[in-house]
């Protein structure tokens, strides 16, 4: 059996809450409870409050390093780190533009385990359709949480150009397969790419 499934009775009751104490929160207070929450989120997560942490801290050094080096690339790239693997996507115009990604990313962090390259070289011109990528995600990640055969909360989704990158960590390969075949569903997906691992594959390193 997934672990706290009950998605139709935690979730009202949790906004019953939040609605609840929204009036006494202000200020300072507001700021615990949003580190409050995040903290309750990254517990429950399969990869675990350290790894969450963790993981929260490279993306932070990548996205200095970005900032820092190379306002274009920092704007182009999208990245989503799950116990040290990071998610490298986006759509940059030449190869050299690439290589300089991937070094400065890999220079960001010594807690990098693995950086998944999935930047697209595209010719200058090419158009992107931000708003839709967006209204995919939204979508996916809306029909995964209404999923009870899914812990939705084990998976990062990134959509580029109508391609959807997922990563994370599924319960077994059934649970793998309802995401994905979620994602097909979609209107506007082109194809999906999964990096999600099992959380008993033995190549995961948790800290």
């Amino acid at each position: 059996m997934l672990p706290f499934r009950s998605k139709a009775l935690r979730f009202p009751f949790a906004l019953l809450a939040l609605l609840a104490l929204a009036p006494a929160l202000s200020g300072c207070l507001g700021v615990a409870v949003g580190a409050g929450a995040a903290a309750g989120v990254a517990a429950a997560e399969e990869r675990g409050a350290k790894n969450a942490a963790n993981d929260k801290g490279i993306q932070l050094a990548i996205n200095d390093a970005l900032f820092r080096t190379d306002l274009a690339l920092f704007h182009k790239l999208g990245t989503i780190v799950y116990e040290g693997r990071v998610l490298l996507t986006g759509v940059l115009q030449t190869e050299e533009q690439k290589d300089q990604a991937l070094k400065l990313v890999w220079s960001a962090s010594d807690r990098i385990r693995e950086v998944i390259d999935e930047i697209v070289i595209a010719p200058p011109g090419t158009i992107l359709d931000f708003s839709n990528d967006a209204w995919i995600t939204g979508q996916l990640r809306f029909k995964l949480a209404s999923d009870r055969e899914i812990v939705d909360i084990n998976y990062s989704i990134e959509t580029v150009n109508g391609t959807v990158y997922l990563i994370g960590l599924a319960q077994n390969e059934a649970e793998l397969m309802r995401v994905t075949d979620h994602a097909r569903t979609i209107r506007g997906v082109r194809r999906v790419v999964s990096h999600v691992w099992l959380k008993t594959d033995p190549r995961r390193q948790p800290i």
